[in-house]
C-alpha cells in the first residue's frame, strides 16, 4: 500500500451526493431486484444496461496496470447510517482527505459500506462480507474499490464500526470521540482485478471502474454474525459480462 501527500490543488474536488432513494427497493420480494427496472423510470438501466454489476471474475487478462495508491487519515466518524439496505459510512463535502489514485486520476472517497456475502465473486464463489469504497473524481467519473472479506481474525477498524452499529434504518448519526482511518479496511497488496461497471443498486448508474482487490482481509465470525442479524444477505444477483474484459495486475 502506498501513501502520498497531495498538494493543495489536488484537494479541491467535488463530493458526489449520497444515494437517496425516492422509491424504495429492496433485494427480494415485490421491490427486489428482478423489479428494479419497473420500480421507476430512473432506474430502467438495472434491467436494459449491459455493463452491469456485480459479476463472477473467471478469465482474467493480465496486463501492466497502474497502482493503486490509497491516501488515507484518521477522523471523526460523523456520518455512520443504516440506510435500510446495509451500513455505511459517509462523507460530505467539502470532502474527506482520503483518496485513490489511480496514474494520474484521482478519486475522492464518499462513501463505504458492506454486504455479505461478497456481491462480486472470484472463480465461482462468493467471500464471507465485502467492503465497497465508493470515489468520485473531480470530472465526475466514479470507481469502486471491493476488498473482500473472509473470516478470520477480528478487524479492528471495523469493530470500531460495530461497536456504534445502528440497529435500525434512520438518519446519519455522529459517534463522538471516535475516528476512523479507512486504510485499517485495506490489504497491505493491492494488487487488483478491474473492470466497468456500474452501481450494484438502484439508479444501477453505468460507467463505474471497479476494482476488485485480489488479496481479502480478515473479519472474526462474531463481527460477520453481528451484520448478518441485521442484514443477512444484501447483494444483488451477478450479471452477465456481455464481452467486458476483465483485466488483471500482475
Amino acid at each position: 500500500m502506498t501513501f502520498v501527500v497531495l498538494t493543495a490543488t489536488a484537494l479541491l474536488v467535488p463530493v458526489i451526493s449520497q444515494a437517496q432513494w425516492k422509491t424504495p427497493w429492496d433485494y427480494e420480494g415485490k421491490a427486489g431486484a428482478e423489479h428494479w427496472a419497473s420500480l421507476d423510470p430512473d432506474y430502467a438501466v438495472c434491467g436494459s444496461g449491459k455493463e452491469q454489476s456485480p459479476i463472477d471474475i473467471q478469465a482474467t487478462q493480465k496486463a501492466e496496470l497502474p497502482a493503486l495508491r490509497f491516501v488515507d487519515e484518521s477522523s471523526p466518524l460523523k456520518y455512520l447510517i443504516n440506510n435500510g439496505h446495509s451500513i455505511r459510512v459517509d462523507y460530505h463535502a467539502p470532502g474527506s482527505g482520503d483518496w485513490l489514485i489511480v496514474g494520474d486520476q484521482h478519486y475522492q472517497l464518499t462513501q463505504f459500506h458492506f454486504h455479505r456475502p461478497s456481491e462480486e465473486y472470484v472463480h465461482g464463489k462468493p467471500y464471507d462480507m465485502a467492503l465497497h469504497l465508493m470515489y468520485e473524481a473531480s470530472d465526475g467519473k466514479v470507481a469502486g474499490v471491493t476488498v473482500l472479506l473472509k473470516s478470520g481474525r477480528a478487524n479492528t477498524t471495523i469493530q470500531q464500526l460495530w461497536d456504534h452499529m445502528p440497529m435500525t434504518p434512520g438518519k446519519e448519526q455522529e459517534i463522538p470521540g471516535v475516528e476512523i482511518n479507512p486504510a485499517g479496511l485495506l490489504p497491505r497488496d493491492t494488487s487488483y482485478y478491474t473492470y466497468m461497471g456500474s452501481l450494484s443498486a438502484p439508479p444501477c448508474t453505468e460507467g463505474v471502474t471497479w476494482y476488485v482487490l485480489k488479496t481479502p482481509v480478515e473479519i472474526s465470525a462474531k463481527q460477520i454474525t453481528a451484520f448478518a442479524k441485521l442484514y443477512p444477505r444484501n447483494v444483488r444477483a451477478l450479471q452477465p459480462l456481455n464481452g467486458r474484459i476483465v483485466k488483471e495486475s500482475r
